[in-house]
């Protein structure tokens, strides 16, 4: 499967869990949120027929209840229809703030019940069950009238229920034409005795006993209410699916948009870089990719861009060895030809000195070969080191014994500066073979009547090796030179008097592969300095 397809279905799938969390989420708050505006709604219906039947209780009438409904109104926001049983308009709030009556909703009509629940104590017998009831008709009855007086005339009152249920009225002031119930005889008393008697027998003598009670005060009672609240159609308090699949179908084609412009920004880079890297491995080493930016993609096109400069630069090294090794080797063995040719035609006759000659230029081939080998080892890590404690004074004093008799033949001074011993982890051989060399190439740049010194010196845990000689030194343009291949500082020389051109180089792997440093300084007129750098360790026996 292809990475744009991969990073597609990715973003999908999390795309598809995040709109599947987000919609829960959402379903639980709208839920709370429905049954909490479910349980304020059921609040506000109790408040209303509460205060409703507060009112009735109070007023004994319904006169004067439309304040009461709008202020109800004003308060919950419910649409408010009070009518009677027999469906006689009392108040409509839509009416009472100035608006084109709404139709009302068609749930079913709250009731409100304004008359008394009559209380019965506990433990008494039917009779006197009876008895109370007959007593509890006669004060509605006078409560009743006294409460429509009191209404009509605009007297606030208050109304709290006694022993019975009946209501016990208080006011701030009496008109003189509402008389106050005083305890009279009640004319229907009889009549009342006759019905609640009947309820002697019934096995629910309280409700039977209540029944009567509206019954006989049903003419003086204000009547039930049916209460309505809201308008017909009224949207209810639910989740609308269609607004979350359209976003959940918002969001996929979101993601889909997005992982077609992310999987373009990543795959043209990475496209470039396949093509490119497939050029590198068909030849064309100067392919190269653009590189901007500071994300993962522009430092993976750097590094692509680094890997084939370092392969164009291995190629050049590489076709630079080729011919370096065969502009070293063509004209020694066109000489050797040239004089073999003429030994078999007998042009030339094979006296000890040609043949001492054709000796020498066969050991300087014999020397290149063994020095290239040596550089390729090393530079493999193939080159065998035998590692034990050395003696570094020892070493120079060592190359410097070996070297002294062509330093007398060159009427060159050969001295050795080692004020202490300095002991470091290395292969013996292979640092002659360091020193040797760069004690050959001091030696065949310092004139008569100079100096070459090897120096030795310890400082801090490492080991300092200096050749230094006072010859015509190196200029500053050829110093970055000295370390390549086949490189002499002194084009004009030749065989004769120089190497094969590859110590130096050798010499660089060996001190590299021992984790040191060589490094060189030059003066010209005044001299060359090579110095050697490697880590010490104590004496052998310490």
């Amino acid at each position: 499967m292809s990475l744009r397809f991969r990073v597609i279905g990715l973003l999908m799938l999390v795309a598809m869990a995040a709109t599947a969390a987000t919609a829960w989420l959402t379903l639980r708050q709208v839920t709370s949120q429905v049954r909490e505006s479910d349980r304020a709604g059921r609040q506000e219906v109790s408040r209303i027929t509460g205060e409703l039947h507060a009112y009735g209780f109070a007023h004994g009438t319904w006169e004067g209840v439309s304040p009461t409904v709008a202020e109800l109104e004003r308060d919950t926001g419910q649409r408010i229809r009070v009518t009677t049983e027999s469906d006689v308009l009392l108040a409509d709030s839509d009416a009472l703030a100035g608006r084109e009556p709404r139709a009302v909703s068609s749930r079913p009509p709250v009731p409100v019940d304004p008359r008394p629940e009559l209380r019965f104590p506990q433990g008494k017998v039917p009779l006197a069950s009876v008895k109370l009831t007959v007593t509890a008709i006669g004060e509605y009855r006078a409560v009743a009238a006294y409460q429509t007086c009191l209404t009509r005339a605009g007297v606030r009152m208050t109304a709290r229920p006694n022993s019975f249920g009946i209501p016990r009225i208080s006011t701030d002031r009496r008109p003189p034409q509402c008389k106050e119930p005083a305890g009279d005889a009640d004319p229907g008393a009889a009549q009342d005795h006759d019905a609640a008697s009947k309820c002697v027998s019934d096995p629910r003598l309280a409700a039977c006993l209540q029944r009567v009670f509206d019954e006989r005060t049903a003419s003086v009672a204000p009547p039930r209410l049916q209460v309505r609240l809201g308008v017909r159609d009224e949207s209810p308090a639910t989740l609308a699916a269609a607004p979350t699949v359209a976003v959940a179908v918002g969001v996929g084609l979101a993601v889909i948009l997005g992982g077609l412009l992310l999987s373009r920004a990543v795959l043209r880079p990475v496209r470039a870089l396949t093509l490119a890297a497939r050029g590198l491995g068909e030849g064309d080493l100067e392919r190269r990719v653009p590189a901007s930016g500071r994300d993962e993609i522009a430092e993976l096109g750097r590094a692509f861009n680094r890997m084939a400069d370092s392969v164009r630069t291995g190629e050049e090294r590489q076709r630079r060895l080729i011919g370096d090794i065969a502009h070293e080797l063509r004209t020694p063995l066109a000489n050797l030809r040239g004089y073999l040719e003429a030994l078999q035609d007998g042009f030339v006759e094979p006296t000890p000195e040609l043949l001492d000659s054709l000796h020498e230029e066969a050991m300087l081939q014999q020397r290149i070969v063994d020095d290239l080998q040596d550089l390729a080892l090393a530079e493999a890590g193939a080159l065998t080191y035998h590692h034990a404690v050395v003696d570094l004074l020892d070493v120079l004093d060592t190359c410097r014994t070996a070297h002294r008799a062509q330093a007398e033949a060159a009427g060159v001074c050969l001295e050795l500066e080692g004020p202490r011993r300095v002991y470091v982890d290395a292969d013996t051989d292979r640092l002659r073979q360091v020193v040797g060399n760069l004690i050959g190439n001091a030696l065949r740049a310092t004139p008569p009547g100079g100096t070459v010194t090897l120096a030795l010196v310890r400082r801090g845990e490492s080991a300092i090796l200096q050749v230094r000689d006072t010859g015509k030194g190196i200029p500053a343009e050829h110093l970055p030179h000295l370390f390549d291949r086949f490189w002499r500082a002194d084009a004009a020389r030749g065989r004769a008097t120089g190497g094969s051109g590859l110590g130096l180089s050798i010499a660089r792997q060996i001190v590299t592969d021992h984790r040191g440093t060589i490094d060189v300084e030059s003066t010209v007129g005044v001299g060359t300095t090579f110095t050697v750098v490697l880590s010490t360790v104590p004496a052998a026996g310490h």
